[in-house]
């Protein structure tokens, strides 16, 4: 099985953030809310400190290389330091770190079933960016809160294994009530295989024995998320 690195370790979450630019001062944040993609992207790496780069060019690069900006914050640090470098990698690491703590917090305060909005918003930022395929449970009280995302698998384009045992295992030492399953697919096409639906089967009938619950497997694909139970496969 492997884990779920901490995204939160000390000396990544608690790096200093760079001396603000002037290019946008404070009284500016509607100049902000008005740049498109690049320009906003442009901004950010000026914040992060890129120094004499011409940050216009660098988030052209970014965005050329993995598409939206939202592909760009949450993509590899190693693939981002191939383009900006790895002291901006590293900042760009530290933003998607914050950007999953804030997703995360309303799914640690409410019931994650019915917060359909925040919990697709929270898996999209977690697993959209990755170059492959990667198995994540979350793990819930029993209202529904989560108690836990952790990642249980990880593989090529196109194959994460998954071994239901350890899910219903974590599940136990975690005294989770039930699971939402959820990988990525880094073709970009969300649509379930023969394979996803087998191993959704295998988690939901080893689960079952010990009263969990699944309550669903998402795939993410770009930018859409597709739900087994939505569509009748689990």
């Amino acid at each position: 099985m492997v884990e779920q690195p901490d995204l939160f370790r000390a000396g990544v979450a608690e790096a200093p953030w760079p001396a603000v630019s002037p290019a946008i001062g404070a009284a500016g944040i509607d100049q902000v809310a008005a740049l498109d993609e690049e320009g906003a992207l442009a901004q950010l790496l000026v914040r992060c400190g890129a120094g004499e780069a011409d940050p216009t060019l660098l988030a052209y690069r970014l965005l050329d290389r993995f598409g939206g900006i939202g592909r760009v914050v949450g993509a590899p640090a190693a693939d981002l330091a191939r383009v900006v470098g790895e002291d901006l990698a590293v900042e760009l690491g530290v933003l998607h770190a914050l950007l999953l703590r804030v997703l995360e917090h309303p799914l640690r305060r409410r019931d994650v079933i019915a917060s359909w909005t925040a919990a697709k918003a929270y898996l999209q930022a977690r697993l959209r960016a990755l170059p492959r395929e990667a198995f994540h449970v979350l793990f819930l009280d029993k209202t529904n809160q989560l108690i836990a995302d952790e990642r249980m698998g990880e593989g090529s384009i196109s194959h994460a294994p998954v071994y239901p045992r350890e899910v219903v295992r974590r599940a136990l030492e975690l005294s989770a009530s039930g699971v939402l399953v959820a990988h990525n697919h880094p073709t970009g096409d969300p649509t379930p295989s023969s394979a996803d639906v087998e191993m959704t089967r295998q988690v939901v009938a080893a689960c079952r024995a010990l009263d969990i619950a699944v309550h669903d497997h998402l795939i993410v694909g770009g930018d859409q998320v597709a739900s087994l139970k939505a569509l009748g496969l689990m």
